[in-house]
């Protein structure tokens, strides 16, 4: 199926309004079952979206200003996609259609961090209780930055992305509005991601592996797998921003602030610009850089964000494509098609509304480095390819799965750990923890055991430039050693910590962890990511 480029405007979801502004702002969000028209020649697709929107509505809140947002399930009683029923927690005796809402680099309190397991349902008895909604406090004391809320219901987190249970979740405070930087109609979110569709324009998941949407010949199903079953990755052959195939944006030749999100379940982007201009890089996931980043390209795994300031003055008149050419799988696997090299269009006006007075600022953010010294703990972590009972890849953390016990990683309340990652798979992991972020101190090459007594490691290489700042989401590299520090809390209990490749993350490569109380420590306390 071919569908014309740039036929249609880029949409910008809305900002939600509470319900109640009182001392605690009070939100409601509804998941729903909708028809969204996501491309001019393409008949309306069933989605699902927060609030009926596919991606959902954006977020705005204020540093040190709590809100409270009431999630509520009104979704049908069956799921939109193939559901795998051999997956831990998608078994048959649990519910098709479960949520539970992560707000993807929040600092919260367990209970309301969206724990796979915490899932609802529209009716369904859940460890002793009925309910159809869920009520989360988030405090919001946390540096200005770029969030997103998701689904991460366990077992079918893949399938409840794709349908669409994704937006954006904006921190700002005082300190940045005072930088001047692009903002109001120049300030846009750009979630990108990857589907396949149906001519009919319905959604396109696999059940098995290899297989392709229609028109391609469909593969004949293996009697030696489930039907359906989880696939080892999922790359879809078109790519939307917020929500339109291949869409376009007419811009002023002038600067503009671009919050971008990499929401896809796999596909990797190393996103430049078609007329060769440089990107600036102002912020990561945990907020701005110290200083601006002048780079060609920016690399996004799926959960990674970048802050970006793009300048049209010089192109006036002119159309340019922002384009992508990670390989998939990342770093070594096919190139991407002529289709999805191509990810969007700007088509730059020839004068301006207004005067640009904004500024890229020579400093944009002071923050403090975490110190390798002090690190109490260093946790040496693998992560490894293996196969379950049915003979299909298994990507697991440390060679165990959800639920094996013991609980391995426990860090205390208010200490600092360095995290090791050991890649022994061939292709890229995006590793995210829940809770905190991180800064990364270096990446190495590797080879033999990372247990063995024929380790041997390379000279560490200091991240990029672009990942200098706070971070929550590490891209961990084939045949390398990634190496992050990390100050546990301020809260303490149990929170995953995963690969966000979220094929990977349902069947099993994702493990909890808990942070313990330490002596003389309190969960009020601020810890150094947030000065």
């Amino acid at each position: 199926m071919s569908l014309e480029k740039f036929a249609d405007a880029l949409p910008i979801p809305p900002v939600l309004k509470p319900k109640e502004n009182d001392d605690i702002p009070y939100y409601e969000v509804t998941m729903k079952q909708v028809q969204q028209k996501l491309h001019r020649d393409l008949p309306p697709t069933t989605v699902w979206g927060y609030n009926g929107m596919f991606p959902g509505p954006t977020f705005e809140v204020q540093r040190n200003h709590p809100i409270r947002v009431k999630w509520k399930n009104k979704l049908p009683y069956e799921h939109l996609l193939p559901v795998d029923r051999t997956l831990h927690g998608a078994q048959p005796d649990q519910p098709s259609v479960r949520t539970v809402v992560h707000l993807h680099g929040g600092r919260v309190l367990p209970e309301n961090d969206g724990y796979p397991e915490a899932w609802f349902t529209q009716n369904f008895e859940n460890r002793g209780s009925k309910f159809a909604s869920k009520v989360y406090y988030y405090p919001n004391r946390q540096r200005s930055a770029t969030l997103w809320y998701h689904d991460h219901a366990i077992g079918i987190t893949r399938l409840n992305v794709y349908a669409g249970l994704a937006g954006l979740y904006l921190i700002r405070e005082e300190e940045e509005e005072k930088l001047n930087l692009p903002r109001g109609k120049f300030e846009i979110p750009l979630v990108i991601q990857d589907r396949s569709f149906y001519p009919n324009g319905k959604l396109f998941y696999p059940t098995q592996p290899g297989q392709e949407p229609p028109p391609a010949p469909q593969q004949p199903v293996n009697p030696t797998l489930p039907n359906p079953t989880v696939v080892p990755e999922f790359f879809g052959n078109m790519n939307l921003v917020n929500g339109k195939i291949w869409p376009y944006l007419d811009v002023e030749p002038r600067k503009y602030r671009f919050r971008l999100l990499n929401g896809s379940n796999a596909r990797f982007y190393r996103i430049q610009l078609s007329s060769g201009q440089e990107l600036v890089q102002i912020g990561t996931e945990g907020g701005l850089l110290e200083k601006p980043v002048t780079v060609s390209e920016i690399t996004l795994a799926p959960a990674e964000r970048a802050d970006v300031i793009i300048d049209f003055s010089n192109y006036k008149g002119q159309r340019i494509t922002l384009t992508n050419d990670a390989a998939a799988p990342f770093p070594d696997g096919d190139p991407p098609s002529s289709d999805l090299k191509q990810i969007m269009e700007f088509r730059v006006k020839q004068r301006l509304s207004r005067s640009d007075d904004s500024q890229i600022p020579s400093t944009l953010s002071s923050f403090g480095r975490l110190d390798p010294e002090a690190a109490e703990v260093v946790r040496k972590n693998l992560l490894i390819e293996s196969a379950d009972n049915f003979g299909r890849l298994k990507l697991l953390l440390n060679n165990m799965m959800w639920d094996d016990l013991p609980l391995t990683e426990t860090p205390k309340n208010e200490t600092t750990e360095i995290w090791e990652f050991f890649n022994r798979t061939p292709d890229t992991h995006p590793i995210h923890l829940h809770l905190v972020n991180f800064q990364i101190l270096n990446r190495a090459t590797f080879t033999g055991d990372p247990n063995g007594p024929d380790l041997l490691i390379g000279a560490p290489q200091p991240p990029d430039p672009s990942e200098s700042g706070w971070k929550d989401t590490v891209r961990v590299n084939p045949g390398e050693v990634t190496r992050i520090i990390a100050r546990f809390g301020p809260f303490t209990g149990i929170y995953p910590w995963h690969c966000h490749i979220l094929e990977h993350e349902d069947h099993d490569m994702m493990r909890p962890f808990e942070v313990l109380p330490h002596q003389g420590v309190s969960q009020t306390q601020t810890s150094a990511e947030e000065s």
